[in-house]
């Protein structure tokens, strides 16, 4: 396995190894996350490429598009690698007009996890992501029953590892009464520092924390030290961004998506920026400034 993708992490009580620098999914789908993709033969390039690169962490979910993304990576990848780690989150669905809806019921969530087998044409999931919160901020709604319904098909053997998504630290806490945490995904960049305590405090228990929207999301970062490091350093904003991301915690492993080769050439490219000491000071000042 190479290690030229921001070193490796190894998901708690698992033998699930994965480079730092993943990959994920959502911009498969077509414009919004919803529908095909312009160019379905791009998308499956990108994915066979990110792979050959050393990706093994592929985060996804059967609600882009709907179904499109996971279908994609069927037919790009299927047979997958050994070693290669998908990661699909429950808790949401897609209406017919693109809308997202939310629903931790149990059977929106055993639906939603037959419809990801289903469609990546696996037997089992390595790791299911808990959906919970707003669309971009947690909320605190309690985690019991749909917790329970993980571990339920946890137990039935078609979910191996649970993790959880768009979070709070209380309501991490409460969902390690149910099952063991293998990972948190929230809302992270160099601009939005929200998760600092929580990032810290996962590190200590060993889980991996996956920030999403790790380049500013729909409202991409912009910030004139971001442009400068980057000038200094011969890479683009985006690429100290998420270096900025490696350097910040051991813990932290990174997916930005794309459907774009070059894109993802450069994505990849940035686990090997190394950022001086001035530079993360300098960085760590865009967000103590928020």
């Amino acid at each position: 396995m190479p290690n030229n993708l921001g070193s490796t992490y190894t998901f708690p009580g698992t033998n699930l190894t994965v480079n730092r620098m993943g990959y994920g999914a959502m911009q498969l789908a077509g414009p919004h996350v919803f529908g095909p993709p312009k160019d379905e033969a791009a998308c499956i390039a990108v994915l066979r490429e990110a792979l050959e690169s050393g990706v093994n962490h592929i985060d996804t979910s059967d609600f882009y598009g709907p179904h499109v993304t996971n279908q994609i990576i069927k037919k790009a990848l299927h047979p997958y690698k050994p070693g290669l780690v998908i990661v699909t989150k429950l808790g949401a669905s897609r209406g017919a007009d693109g809308s997202w809806n939310l629903s931790s019921k149990k059977e929106d969530l055993v639906a939603g996890l037959h419809d990801n087998l289903r469609n990546l044409g696996l037997d089992a999931m390595d790791v299911v992501n808990l959906r919970v919160g707003g669309v971009s901020a947690p909320t605190d709604a309690p985690l019991d029953d749909p917790m329970t319904t993980l571990a339920e098909l946890q137990q039935q053997g078609l979910i191996r590892h649970i993790g959880l998504s768009n979070v709070t630290a209380k309501q991490l806490a409460e969902a390690q009464k149910i099952a063991p945490i293998v990972c948190v995904q929230n809302m992270y960049n160099v601009a939005h520092r929200t998760d600092d305590a929580l990032i810290d405090s996962l590190a200590q228990q060993g889980i991996p924390y996956v920030p999403f929207f790790p380049l500013g999301g729909f409202t991409p970062l912009q910030s004139n030290d971001l442009n400068e490091v980057a000038a200094s350093l011969s890479a683009t904003p985006m690429q100290v961004a998420l270096a900025w991301l490696l350097h910040r915690s051991p813990n932290i492993l990174l997916i930005p998506g794309t459907s774009s080769l070059a894109h993802l050439r450069e994505n990849l490219a940035a686990a090997t920026l190394e950022l001086s000491p001035e530079t993360l000071t300098r960085l760590n000042a865009i967000g103590a400034a928020k």
